[in-house]
């Protein structure tokens, strides 16, 4: 199972919203989960993890089944030197016991070009980071995400479930 998590904030608080698919192909949501975070950290310019990880970890509490991977709208490492991003901590938070891949739609400063991967027949790139699985298998399993278009459907979908907390 690969669970793809979002965050959305309002004020000082935030929505963690999750879909647990059964495969990369797959297009069916297996569990749908979100949890409401209050007393967040402050935002710090770089340090990002602080703010969304005990996010994560709080939506992480919900989930009913085995993980083979987690996906994060984010970086797992930051620019060409590999400093500790969003899903390095989160990985790390887990032991290293499930894979961590992040998907982010901006490029950090210095993000290598062999994050890069498109999608859709869009020639605006995603950005793929991965910890505890082969970057290049991460790459071809957010290629072969559901989806037409340059975000695959079901992190859309996320996205908009971390946005509409009456939608749990």
């Amino acid at each position: 199972m690969i669970l793809i998590v979002d965050v959305s904030y309002s004020d000082d608080s935030a929505l963690a919203a999750g879909m647990v698919i059964e495969s990369w192909e797959s297009n069916v949501v297996v569990e749908r989960l979100t949890a409401n975070v209050d007393s967040l950290a402050s935002y710090i310019p770089g340090k990002f993890y602080l703010r969304e990880l005990p996010c994560i970890i709080e939506l992480l509490k919900r989930v009913e089944h085995p993980l083979e991977c987690i996906v994060v709208d984010g970086y797992v490492t930051l620019g060409a030197d590999g400093c500790p991003g969003l899903g390095m901590r989160l990985w790390q938070h887990l032991d290293g016991k499930v894979p961590v891949v992040g998907v982010a739609k901006t490029k950090f400063l210095g993000t290598p070009e062999n994050a890069e991967i498109l999608r859709g027949g869009s020639s605006k790139p995603l950005f793929v980071t991965a910890a505890g699985i082969d970057l290049e298998l991460a790459k071809s399993n957010i290629v072969k995400m559901v989806g037409k278009f340059r975000i695959p459907d079901l992190i859309k979908a996320t996205d908009r479930l971390s946005r509409n907390s009456g939608d749990s």
